[in-house]
């Protein structure tokens, strides 16, 4: 490698530009010229250093990186720190910000090492945006959201199933900081037909996660989503914890999170409350675990709906515990589609230590789902279920029917286990029931409601 060529690649990781640098050096030999004239070889030394050392102090621990008059980075302790203000967010709730903030996400993934973005208290109106990667020489991406983030209303900037703020193809990107996500969809649900229409246009998600790996998103609040809130595609190894979701128990699909063909994926310690289900998984994916969530209003806790596309994968390893369900129209529910196009299957799934407070459907397996208002198929799902555990599951029931076990008559259900249910009626007038069809439950210890013969 040529001088000059180490030259300007030793330039690009000193944190002032060139231009400073040449003139720093032309004031250097004037200084020098001078000093010769009054002053001995080492007192001009001595004299250059100082000089030096000045400018040095001031490049690195002044204002940083000078671009078009502001400054647009620093670094900390063994990081970079991007803040969007410094690339031309005004954070006033009426200007659109996203220029600013696909600014800094494109600075920093060229960065190296780790990363920081951050995002002040302020109001910022921005999106649809993708951040995509791969951030190639980037360790880790730390984004701290402290603002107040709100999408824009206007449908037409969103594509067909696309989303509001998109994160994809990268590892270790970390989204903290307390903020806001408010996807402002009170103007986009009467454009939604999906209850009724099964070819309906899907309005976008609030935070789309596609392709990511080692993935961390805490303490964040998301509110009135246009459809999904939180989606994940093809994720894997991703942490959710402390998040607040909520939209009007009449939102229409306004699922808190939704997990699809990912695996080793983690959300707890989280209040979820929406118009749809709470969390949805559906089909592809393994060893989710979903612990310590409060759910309602809501649809409840949902694997599905299954089987209504060709070609589907199999679910298996979720493991859900710890959970509370207040006034939702499902507590656990398994959902899968009649006359399903392929065969596909869910199997080894736990849900133990669950709370049903006033749950209208407490436990239940639905394997003829059809959410619209006319349902013909009268072909059985293909879907099968087997090797599904419901532990200490107990609380209150808003309907008669507190179990209700529908399986496939053309794939029955096998090793279906139901162990310590005790499910009261909210109204206290009666004992709950339970509903059974091709499918042979093995019970053990309390069973209020009685099972099924």
């Amino acid at each position: 490698m040529s001088g000059r060529r180490k030259f300007h690649r030793l330039l690009s990781d000193v944190p002032f530009n060139l231009q400073d640098i040449l003139a720093a050096q032309e004031e250097v030999q004037r200084f020098k010229a001078h000093m010769r004239s009054i002053q001995t070889e080492s007192d001009i030394a001595g004299r250059l250093i100082f000089v030096l050392s000045m400018f040095w102090v001031g490049g690195v621990f002044g204002k940083g990186v000078k671009a078009e008059g502001r400054s647009l980075h620093h670094r900390a302790k063994n990081s970079a720190v991007f803040d969007v203000m410094s690339f031309g967010a005004l954070a006033d709730g009426r200007t659109d910000d996203s220029n600013a903030f696909m600014a800094a996400w494109k600075e920093a993934c060229q960065s190296t090492g780790r990363v920081h973005i951050t995002i002040p208290k302020g109001t910022y109106i921005i999106g649809p945006l993708k951040f995509s990667g791969p951030c190639l020489n980037v360790s880790s991406l730390t984004l701290r959201v402290k603002g107040y983030l709100k999408a824009t209303t206007d449908l037409r900037k969103y594509g067909f199933g696309g989303s509001w703020l998109e994160f994809g193809w990268m590892e270790g990107l970390t989204l903290t900081g307390g903020g806001t996500f408010d996807g402002r969809g009170a103007r986009a649900w009467p454009h939604n037909k999906c209850p009724t229409d099964s070819n309906c246009k899907l309005l976008p998600t609030s935070l789309k996660f596609v392709a990511m790996n080692k993935t961390v998103i805490r303490g964040l609040t998301s509110v009135n989503s246009k459809f999904f809130h939180i989606a994940l595609v093809e994720c894997h190894n991703f942490k959710g914890s402390r998040l607040k979701i909520s939209a009007p128990e009449t939102s229409p699909n306004t699922d808190g999170i939704h997990i699809e063909r990912s695996s080793s994926v983690y959300f707890s310690l989280s209040h979820i409350a929406t118009g749809d289900d709470c969390i949805s998984v559906g089909q592809g994916n393994s060893q989710i675990t979903i612990t310590s969530i409060t759910c309602g209003p809501g649809h409840g806790i949902s694997v599905g709906s299954l089987g209504k596309y060709p070609d589907e994968r199999d679910v298996s390893g979720l493991v859900v515990k710890d959970c509370t369900m207040t006034g939702t129209t499902n507590g656990i529910r398994i959902k899968t589609w009649a006359n399903s196009p392929g065969n596909s299957a869910a199997t080894n799934m736990t849900f133990e230590n669950i709370v049903m407070n006033n749950v209208t459907n407490p436990i239940i397996i639905d394997q003829l789902y059809c959410p619209f208002t006319s349902c013909t198929s009268k072909a059985p799902s293909r879907v099968k279920l087997s090797d599904i555990y419901f532990k200490n599951i107990r609380g209150t029931s808003s309907s008669e029917v507190a179990v209700a076990l529908e399986c496939s008559k053309g794939i029955p259900c096998q090793n279906i286990y139901l162990e310590d249910v005790h499910l009261d009626l909210s109204s206290g007038e009666k004992q709950a029931t339970s509903s059974c069809r091709n499918v042979k439950a093995k019970f053990s210890g309390t069973q209020i409601p009685p099972p099924c013969t």
